[in-house]
């Protein structure tokens, strides 16, 4: 037996340990916080001197864009805006029904070596390197839609939408199978006691009770379309246009911010709007994630 102190000293450090674990995990969730909040901060300070001398109205809604014009300086981002939102828009698209339609075949119709091999094959896409997919669309995928489609420049957002489809179909499936693999199996127990067909199942019961996890899974989706640089950088054709058809042209924000930033002046009014083009990412997805709560809030009280 122990005698009282040495319990006592146990017991105390035991009480600091947990103390000091818990303070750790604190600092861990708020790291992340803390984090964005510092970029935001640090983006917004190397562009916030620019911010007096524009005129919003003409920025946001004019697809002129001639920043290093010597007469008349222009810097109209709604071109790259409209062609961002294009391309993220044509790419979920294609995306989001191929992907979710994968999930559910991998958690559902698929078993043994087979699921475990697209599991792997699916994991492989989503290793490959943003400059190879750029890499596939600027040398292989130009060519087929030269070939195969009427379209006079294969470098233009059809392409771009493509690769951005390929490159988030593997967020997709992975959390959307994690979500159908967490609705408990007595679901689908039920639903076959009740004589429902193993498509009535995941139609009625199935993809309901996984929408939360399905809806995270298509915004990771949707994230991973806007963030994305070097891919739609080589595939979109790189040109200030607002685009009237699947085979014209666009420039995103993304691409601009990686092409011009290397190029210009630190401190000049250029170098400051192409942080200020950061600040417009921020705003983008931070709506997009705004939604996202509130959709997945609806869906919850339903």
């Amino acid at each position: 037996m122990n005698p009282p102190p040495v319990r006592q000293a146990r017991s105390a450090l035991s009480l600091w340990g947990e103390r000091a674990i818990e303070w750790i995990i604190r600092l861990c969730g708020i790291s992340a916080v803390i984090f964005v909040f510092s970029i935001f901060l640090f983006v917004f300070l190397e562009g916030a001197p620019l911010i007096p001398d524009l005129n919003w109205i003409q920025v946001i809604f004019s697809p002129e864009w001639y920043p290093t014009s010597r007469s008349n300086v222009r810097y109209g981002v709604g071109a790259m805006i409209i062609g961002t939102l294009s391309v993220t828009g044509l790419a979920m698209l294609f995306a989001v029904p191929f992907g979710l339609g994968a999930a559910v075949f991998v958690s559902e119709f698929c078993g043994g070596r087979l699921k475990e091999t697209l599991k792997v094959v699916i994991e492989m896409l989503a290793a490959i390197p943003s400059i190879v997919w750029g890499f596939i669309g600027l040398s292989v995928m130009n060519h087929l839609i030269q070939t195969w489609l009427p379209a006079p420049v294969g470098l233009n957002l059809f392409n771009a939408a493509l690769l951005l489809a390929l490159m988030s179909v593997p967020i997709i499936v992975s959390i959307g199978e994690d979500a159908l693999k967490a609705v408990p199996d007595s679901y689908r127990e039920a639903a076959l006691a009740l004589g429902a067909t193993r498509w009535q199942t995941v139609y009625r019961v199935l993809l309901p009770a996984a929408r939360n996890g399905l809806l995270a899974a298509v915004l990771l989706g949707v994230g991973r379309a806007i963030g994305e640089t070097m891919a739609v950088l080589m595939a979109t054709g790189h040109a200030v246009n607002i685009p009237t058809s699947l085979f014209d042209p666009i420039r995103t924000l993304t691409a601009t911010i990686a092409a011009e930033l290397g190029e210009t002046a630190v401190g000049s009014p250029h170098y400051r709007m192409l942080f200020l083009i950061g600040l417009m990412l921020f705003s983008i997805t931070f709506v997009v994630n705004l939604l996202a709560d509130l959709a997945v809030r609806g869906v919850r009280r339903q």
